[in-house]
């Protein structure tokens, strides 16, 4: 009797022990926000300056400016135009755009994240981000 118990906590530690994770296993984790891709509105956006942009992986840090009482209700978009211009690397056009309803004379910064995965380009590595109001396009490699 006691030599089964032992035999069945024994598997049981065993089955418990394959449950647990591998650190080979993958799991991706979406870093911010989903750029949209839409030419009309793309078109019909009005884009923001932007003072500093840092890509790591696939996710693109914005970090724009402007005047509020604490920056918590902006809301930053990441428009695509959805033209592909094929250079050497190829090249997509994206403005920021900032809903900032805060009439406080106080100026914040803000950043926000953005997934790139979307803006990858089929039968090719790295594209170049020419985004509207970044002095300097931003080359993303995937």
């Amino acid at each position: 009797m006691k030599f089964r118990k032992i035999l069945m906590l024994s598997l049981l530690c065993l089955l418990v022990m394959n449950m647990q994770c591998n650190e080979d296993d993958n799991v991706v984790v979406p870093c911010g926000l989903e750029v949209v891709i839409d030419a009309v509105a793309y078109q019909a956006a009005e884009s923001h300056a932007i003072d500093s942009a840092i890509i790591n992986d696939d996710c693109l840090a914005l970090i724009v400016s402007g005047s509020g009482c604490d920056a918590s209700t902006w809301l930053m978009s990441l428009i695509d135009s959805g033209n592909v211009a094929e250079s050497f690397p190829n090249q997509r056009y994206l403005k920021l755009t900032l809903h900032n309803n805060e009439d406080c004379l106080a100026v914040f910064n803000k950043e926000e994240n953005f997934d790139l995965t979307a803006l990858r380009i089929e039968g090719t590595n790295e594209v170049l981000l020419n985004i509207e109001g970044l002095e300097e396009s931003i080359l993303y490699s995937y």
